[in-house]
């Protein structure tokens, strides 16, 4: 039997972090951003992807949009 996810604890330790809200900030706009320029749009599937895995970096040379599977396959930076 799994044991069951405790999303309070999530949040309390990871998601709720001053600088995790930053970075999910910063997504969004990227995110805004692509959709207000035309290259993504609302439904589309589509992830806008961060080159150099940086979320705080949205230059416009440095973010493309892509598949989600895409994005999700590419290798993230060592912390």
């Amino acid at each position: 039997m799994q044991k069951k996810r405790d999303y309070k604890k999530e949040y309390r330790e990871y998601h709720g972090k001053a600088s995790q809200i930053k970075d999910r900030a910063s997504r969004n706009s990227a995110r805004n951003a692509a959709v207000k320029k035309g290259s993504a749009y609302k439904g589309d599937g589509k992830e806008v992807d961060h080159k150099d895995n940086n979320p705080r970096n949205n230059s416009s040379g440095n973010t493309r949009v892509m598949s989600k599977a895409a994005n999700r396959a590419r290798p993230r930076r060592k912390i």
